[in-house]
């Protein structure tokens, strides 16, 4: 009995190793990467020097990440893509921080200036 056994554990543990040694090409977490990187370019990140860094490395850890892929290293090439895409999403971020903090401005300025025409219009009177 016990060597019927032997054979049934050796065929379960080549089938249970051949299922987790795939990992799939990332090619929709490339898109989703690829598509925030734009998204940051169209904002004016890759103009702007606090986002910039971040599209560059975004960029470069997809150019790492299809170079992975390329070889079978999917898992890792996953990994890459993940990291490039909180790059590019952290540009995105950064830019709509940097776009609201110039209308803030711009509005305070706009304020004051409103504020100083009424003293002097009251002034005049």
């Amino acid at each position: 009995m016990h060597t019927s056994i032997i054979p049934v554990v050796l065929a379960a543990s080549w089938l249970v190793a051949g299922c987790g040694a795939s990992f799939p090409p990332p090619t929709a977490n490339l898109a989703q990467a690829q598509s925030a990187t734009r998204s940051a370019i169209e904002l004016g990140a890759d103009r702007q020097p606090n986002a910039q860094l971040h599209v560059a490395l975004s960029r470069e850890l997809m150019s790492q990440a299809t170079i992975a892929m390329n070889s079978g290293d999917n898992e890792r090439a996953d990994g890459l893509i993940n990291r490039a895409k909180s790059d590019a999403e952290l540009a995105i971020a950064l830019m709509r921080d940097s776009t609201a903090k110039t209308g803030a401005a711009n509005a305070t300025e706009q304020s004051n200036k409103q504020q100083i025409v009424n003293i002097n219009q009251g002034a005049a009177q």
